[in-house]
């Protein structure tokens, strides 16, 4: 049975609050393409750091201590690239009907009213 005219407005009045108010959850709810592009970014990571080792022991092998400086660089990016694609701390873009500022504003006002509450106990 399809949803009245009111109904579907009702629902997207909730589905953009929903947004404004928690961003991470719904983002984790249409979270498919954004697991896919982390796993992708740890997979390449991975992969990065092998080549860096792979360049290291060649700079130690050989004479040429430059390429293994280059390899420790190598790695130490990747490493850095494969924690931020595991734990998630890209910046994520704003959702639908956001222009990225609001989020800020109701996260610090969320705070304030904890924090208060938590003083009143």
């Amino acid at each position: 049975m399809p949803l009245s005219e009111e109904e579907l407005r009702a629902l997207e009045q909730m589905e953009r609050a929903l947004s404004l108010e928690d961003p991470k959850f719904v983002s984790t709810l249409r979270g498919t393409r954004l697991r896919q592009a982390q796993q992708l970014r740890a997979v390449a990571s991975g992969l990065c750091f092998l080549a860096g080792v792979a360049l290291l022991m060649v700079g130690v092998i050989t004479t040429y201590w430059v390429i293994g400086v280059v390899g420790f660089l190598v790695m130490l990016a990747s490493a850095s690239a494969a924690i931020s694609a595991t734990s998630g701390a890209h910046v994520s873009p704003p959702l639908d009907g956001e222009d990225g500022h609001g989020s800020v504003s109701s996260r610090s006002d969320r705070w304030r009213r904890r924090h208060h509450d938590d003083q009143e106990w």
